[in-house]
């Protein structure tokens, strides 16, 4: 990388310097063109029609901030404040967790178990984050009532300001601790949660881009296993008859919230597989016939 007495850097030289990231990424060269992108606000195809532009001094002295803290090992998502997920853009900070694609799974099995009806359903989804997951399934079903809760207030201000932005008006957010806020009266058709459920000694804890995602959205009691334990236990009170919980979870955990449903008293639980073969979705309906 040139040092901080170089007069001018070109477009194309910044390109090149995608084997500072090499260690940190198998997308180095992408994460130098995102990164460019956010600093001079132009399109990938235009980095490579005017790869001879210089930058200015000011967008170079924010590029080589971003690379260094690329270098280091911050997400790029981080960086940029952005992640698209189920083809929204959704402002992320490190108060959340990022929206990761295998996510986008468990909007996929809430809109079939819930089907196409243009009724009105309730859904609930329990540490919401983003709020990624309530606000895929705003805009996929606009009759529906979406409400979002998450323990984090910075979060739920998150969530919110995506809410605001991207115009969906059937969505809501608001600060709980899992089922802490929500009324005894209030019955839902589908309660959805990505929790925490990653055991405390996991060694991927101190690898990759979880080392700067918040640990209490990413670590759980019991092997991982508390906070779905929890979840599934006190969903039943809130659930419709015949209404659907549906729980991401680790890769190797399908076996175990199987069962931890089943004894709970659940109907028809079912486990899918992600987009790498792996067991992440379990499911199933309490309290009487499917919707």
């Amino acid at each position: 990388m040139p040092n901080s007495q170089d007069s001018t850097v070109s477009v194309g030289q910044c390109l090149a310097w995608s084997a500072q990231l090499e260690h940190v990424s198998d997308s180095a060269r992408l994460d130098v063109e995102l990164l460019l992108c956010q600093v001079l606000d132009r399109s990938r195809t235009w980095l490579y029609t005017w790869p001879e532009k210089d930058l200015t001094e000011t967008q170079l002295t924010l590029f080589k901030k971003y690379l260094e803290r690329r270098a280091q090992g911050e997400p790029l998502a981080y960086i940029l404040g952005q992640r698209e997920f189920w083809s929204l853009p959704l402002e992320v900070n490190s108060s959340t967790l990022i929206p990761r694609p295998d996510t986008e799974l468990l909007v996929e099995v809430t809109l079939e178990c819930l089907g196409n009806s243009t009724q009105t359903q309730r859904v609930l989804d329990l540490g919401t984050g983003t709020g990624a997951v309530a606000l895929a399934l705003a805009s996929e079903r606009p009759a529906w009532l979406v409400q979002g809760l998450d323990v984090s207030p910075e979060a739920v201000a998150l969530a919110e300001r995506n809410r605001e932005r991207l115009g969906f008006s059937n969505a809501s957010f608001t600060v709980s601790d899992w089922f802490s806020a929500v009324s005894k009266q209030t019955l839902y058709q589908a309660i959805v949660a990505n929790p925490p459920y990653i055991a405390p000694d996991d060694p991927h804890l101190d690898l990759g881009d979880v080392r700067f995602e918040p640990r209490s959205a990413l670590v759980a009691a019991d092997q991982g296993l508390a906070d779905i334990q929890q979840i599934a236990k006190t969903a039943r009170q809130f659930l419709a008859p015949g209404a659907w919980l549906l729980l991401e979870h680790g890769w190797e955990q399908g076996e175990a919230v199987r069962q931890v449903l089943t004894e709970l008293g659940y109907d028809k639980v079912e486990t899918r597989k992600d987009y790498g073969d792996q067991e992440r979705i379990t499911y199933g309906c309490f309290g009487g016939d499917a919707l």
